[in-house]
């Protein structure tokens, strides 16, 4: 079970809480309740509760001090909940950096909300978990993972409808709706453009994730964090109608307002048209950036319908530049991006009228840059780290001039660091295939079906693997898994037929013959041969 602590200085808010809903059904128990945060503490290091549930304002110790205690010391769980008066957003806005799951207001706390709140809550438990155990695996990081999938479904980057439905597999997403729609949004600061980086980071983090849970409310969502600005959601239906897009600026306005009223940002979204097949989301995605181009203090949710013919062309599609940009991505290779970017930059340059289509066009390479390259932000960042508002500069250029400049500096820098990485990024490629390899072993795999999982290309992945481990991908699959079934038969004593249909192989006969070419024996005879040895 997991174990949630409630913590109140008011004993009918704990009561109230503990009754509200029937824990048992979320495979949760309440190991226990404090009256502050000192002895909250103690009951976190006494029973290490996955989820606490804390009002702002108690004595001795208040909650924001107890989530940042354990932040600090225990890490990203327990996960908290904190309870807020209207009056105390300034007060929840400090808690940004402490990764809270959500803000529920006191007076409107009932037992949907909770709920709501707890269902984000075991989901976010789940993702870290996962997150942890695939660490250890060999398989690239959950987000990441899952980032770099919306991405290439956003910009139409899959390589074939087989790599997109492996993805979709392998990710255990559901894209069984029939309709489908994509919004481009925006998130304004304000008065609070000057926050340092860090700050930033975490303003946008968890303004990001209330807009995905107020979203969630509306429809079956994705949201995908883009840069520390934007972010895109992609909506599913299960039938379409004239009132879908409607639905969408609806949810979106809740959202809107909420992130307003606790984080004093405001939201700007484009709605693209509803699609019926998840492989043209790409289209409706580019319809969003399109109308979200209309988008405007007394429109602030447009959507494509409003969009007219000439505006097509203020839209950049990437498209037209995909197998280079995402080779170059996937392999590291700093000749193609540079080629790639230039030939972008040098289209730009000869459209001085072209504004808006060439900020396009820059924020997406920076969207793509920022997703497909392991630790993007960081790179990123370091390239405008002079820039006050890092790469985030781009958002104040005025011309074409300014922007090709900026994709020039974006463009060196990338290549500069693709140069240094290269060889170690692939062989952390490698290295992470095989351990993924290794811990899948029982499993029936191939090349098509691994290379997905890294979100790299199958010709790619058996080149480079060839080419770092002097073998074959497939024969580096067979010696793994001759080399278990020789514990199989000699450690855990299980017969021929047991083994081959433990590691997937089709028959007994066909793993014999396997085992026979890579040992030059039977498995029968090497099990005579090693137990007669003894």
């Amino acid at each position: 079970m997991i174990k949630l602590l409630i913590v109140d200085d008011e004993p009918l808010v704990q009561i109230g809480i503990k009754s509200m809903l029937n824990w048992a059904e979320y495979g949760i128990e309440v190991c226990g309740t404090a009256m502050n945060g000192a002895a909250a503490l103690d009951l976190i290091e006494e029973y290490s509760p996955e989820i606490v549930i804390t009002d702002i304002r108690m004595p001795i110790m208040n909650g924001l001090e107890l989530a940042k205690i354990c932040r600090d010391t225990y890490g990203r769980i327990p996960l908290f909940i904190i309870l807020t008066s209207y009056e105390e957003f300034e007060l929840a806005r400090q808690a940004l950096s402490y990764e809270v799951i959500d803000y529920l207001v006191k007076l409107e706390l009932d037992a949907p909300s909770l709920g709501a709140s707890i269902q984000n809550a075991l989901k976010k438990l789940n993702d870290i978990r996962s997150t942890e155990a695939v660490r250890s695996s060999g398989r690239p990081l959950l987000q990441t993972y899952l980032d770099k999938f919306f991405l290439r479904l956003l910009h139409n980057l899959f390589d074939n409808e087989e790599q997109f439905w492996l993805q979709v597999k392998d990710l255990n997403l559901n894209f069984s709706h029939q309709y489908y729609a994509a919004a481009h949004c925006e998130i304004l600061e304000g008065t609070l453009a000057q926050m340092t980086h860090e700050k930033l980071m975490s303003l946008y983090a968890s303004t990001l994730q209330m807009v995905r849970d107020i979203l969630n409310r509306h429809m079956p969502c994705q949201v995908i964090s883009l840069d520390m600005k934007h972010f895109s959601a992609v909506f599913h239906f299960p039938s379409d109608s004239d009132e879908s897009q409607q639905k969408i600026a609806e949810a979106l306005e809740n959202a809107g307002t909420m992130v307003h009223n606790y984080f004093n940002v405001k939201l700007t979204a484009g709605i693209g048209s509803v699609v019926d097949s998840p492989l043209k989301i790409s289209d409706s995605y580019q319809d969003a950036r399109m109308a979200f181009s209309l988008a405007s203090g007394e429109n602030p949710y447009p959507n494509y319908n409003q969009v007219k013919p000439d505006s097509i062309k203020n839209s950049f599609n990437i498209t037209l530049f995909k197998n280079d940009l995402t080779r170059a991505f996937e392999e590291f290779d700093s000749a193609i991006l540079h080629e790639t970017l230039t030939q972008i930059i040098d289209l730009f340059r000869q459209n001085p009228l072209r504004y808006l289509q060439a900020i396009d066009g820059a924020c997406n390479i920076l969207y793509l840059a920022l997703s497909l390259l392991p630790g993007g932000e960081e790179t990123i960042s370091a390239i405008f780290r002079e820039d006050a508002d890092g790469y985030r500069s781009i958002y104040r250029m005025g011309n074409v001039e300014q922007v090709t400049d900026w994709m020039t500096r974006l463009r060196d820098g990338l290549c500069d660091t693709l140069k240094t990485k290269r060889m170690s990024y692939k062989e952390n490629v490698v290295s992470s295939v095989q351990k993924y390899i290794q811990n899948h072993i029982e499993e029936r795999l191939t090349l098509n079906e691994v290379a997905a999982v890294f979100g790299l290309s199958p010709n790619y992945l058996s080149v480079l693997f060839k080419k770092t481990c002097n073998v074959g991908f497939s024969e580096y699959i067979t010696q793994m898994k001759i080399s278990r079934a020789k514990a199989m038969l000699l450690e855990q004593d299980m017969k021929v037929y047991e083994v081959a249909d433990r590691l997937s192989f089709e028959s007994a006969f066909y793993f014999s013959k396997v085992f026979k070419k890579v040992t030059g024996c039977s498995p029968r005879e090497f099990v005579q041969h090693n137990v007669d040895g003894e």
